[in-house]
């Protein structure tokens, strides 16, 4: 299997190199046109999650061996996450929540980036080269990378977080986070800002100073197809756990909806569909800045507005890189044309895929967005009718598939992703099932107070940060990120 980038064809590389480069050349990002020809038999999966993620990154990843696929799913997955299930499916009400949180950081970004130094560290074995990392996060990126990275020999990361943009808990997890080849920094602006910054390291003389030195630098974000397709294992195993239980047939086509502001998650669900799983189809939920439901409702992606600061930060994007994969996809791999609208997107903040593509993406996609008002007023109303807590993220996906069956009068099964633990956010939810009094807590006394309300089990992780030291408070200008990507590596 080869990947190239999705503005041309110039650069083939195997699956192993594209996880080690994460960025095309060009300024894009790394597809196969091999694809639509692969297929993975739902039915045929056996062994738990596991056995999945066996089948889904060897399929993806091809030049990884089966042994090498195997180790790297046992060492990602046998005892880190705290459900045995990894990502356990759980029926709350009339709806299904697929759990994706239950790994080392409470966030979804765990069940990728525990294997994603997995296939880093193999794809480096034998070759003399090392890595340093540079990852603009939103929220969660940051801490599952940092905790996937920490100390990995020969492989160096630094982490840009929007100040001011991210949840307590979140600046908590990446400012005490451990390990001799890490670097956080706040940076000044918002994540879009983050965003284009380490872009733009990809684009410098930064990049070939290092290559002259035997060392790539590449992202842990889901621009990189190897955080990509860790993602695509749950969409199956979701599905698994569901005919297994007897809820669905085999071969019943069945809804996700999905909370997302850089496309990755639910990118990765189109491409499960690709491979043959019975997706129907994929609502996509966005949050205040709803730059994406625009964009499916128009087919005009304009970035061209003001970033609204949410009580779900991780969606807090304008910039949504993995869409370019899609229209990649849809143009039946018209890599000139998605070069094109890349970049009126970045000359002008806009570009128009006309009336044709946009009719082909509502064939497979519904968007939705929701205000900060129904975020809460969710988070609330099925605590109440339920006893089960959500994070903003998620109740904006359960919001938005609630406003996808009254528009569709539609009873196919969905299934609803849940991408972080309620306590990445405690004030937020403190304030929607409890009291706003409760919401000014200080970090670890909502921490506890959301337990007293809830009786679910606060993360041995979070509780013991409350007894962390400090280690990364810098807040700096774009201009000085070339200096902390460089000391992650001690160059």
């Amino acid at each position: 299997m080869r990947y190239h980038s999705t503005r041309s064809l110039d650069q083939q590389l195997t699956s192993r190199e594209a996880v080690l480069q994460g960025l095309a050349a060009d300024g894009g990002l790394f597809v196969t046109d091999e694809l639509p020809e692969l297929h993975i038999d739902p039915a045929s999966l056996t062994g738990g999650y596991a056995g999945a993620a066996r089948r889904v990154l060897g399929t993806l990843l091809s030049d990884f061996s089966a042994e090498e696929i195997a180790g790297a799913v046992e060492a990602a997955y046998g005892n880190t996450f705290a459900d045995p299930a990894v990502t356990p499916v759980t029926k709350i009400g009339s709806m299904h929540l697929l759990e994706l949180y239950h790994g080392p950081t409470a966030a979804f970004k765990d069940v990728a980036l525990q294997m994603l130094p997995q296939l880093m560290s193999r794809a480096l074995a034998g070759t003399g080269r090392r890595l340093v990392i540079a990852t603009a996060t939103s929220g969660d990126t940051g801490k599952a990378a940092l905790e996937g990275f920490a100390d990995v020999p020969g492989i160096g990361i630094a982490v840009f977080y929007p100040d001011g943009g991210v949840s307590a808990i979140q600046r908590l997890q990446m400012a005490t986070q451990k390990g001799n080849n890490v670097e956080v920094a706040a940076l000044r602006g918002n994540f879009d800002d983050a965003q284009s910054a380490v872009k733009a390291l990809f684009a410098s003389p930064l990049k070939a100073e290092l290559a002259a030195r035997n060392i790539t630098l590449t992202s842990a974000n889901s621009i990189n197809i190897g955080r990509l397709a860790p993602q695509v294992v749950y969409y199956f195993d979701a599905y698994r756990q569901l005919a297994e239980a007897g809820v669905i047939r085999q071969g019943e086509r069945i809804d996700f909806c999905v909370p997302t502001g850089n496309y990755g998650d639910v990118l990765a669900g189109w491409f499960a569909k690709t491979l043959g799983l019975p997706v129907r189809r994929l609502i996509v939920a966005s949050n205040a800045n709803h730059v994406l439901s625009d964009f499916l409702e128009t087919g005009v992606y304009d970035r061209r507005r003001d970033l609204v600061r949410t009580s779900s930060p991780s969606m807090d994007i304008l910039v949504s890189s993995n869409l370019e994969r899609l229209l990649y996809s849809i143009t039946e791999d018209d890599a000139a044309k998605v070069s094109e609208w890349m970049q009126q997107l970045t000359a002008n903040g806009t570009y128009n895929v006309g009336e044709k593509v946009n009719n082909r993406i509502l064939e497979e996609f519904f968007g939705a967005w929701v205000d900060e008002l129904e975020t809460k007023e969710t988070i609330g109303r099925v605590f109440n009718d339920n006893e089960y807590l959500m994070d903003p993220h998620t109740a904006v996906a359960w919001r938005a598939c609630e406003k996808y069956r009254l528009v569709s009068s539609d009873d196919t099964y969905c299934i609803v992703l849940s991408t972080a633990s309620p306590y990445k956010f405690s004030d937020v939810v403190l304030e929607a099932a409890g009291s706003e009094e409760d919401a000014k807590l200080e970090p670890f006394d909502g921490l506890r107070k959301l337990h007293a309300l809830s009786g679910l089990p606060i993360p041995e992780p979070m509780l013991a940060m409350e007894k962390m030291p400090i280690l990364h408070q810098e807040v700096i200008e774009s201009a000085d990120m070339k200096k902390a990507v460089e000391t992650a590596l001690k160059l």
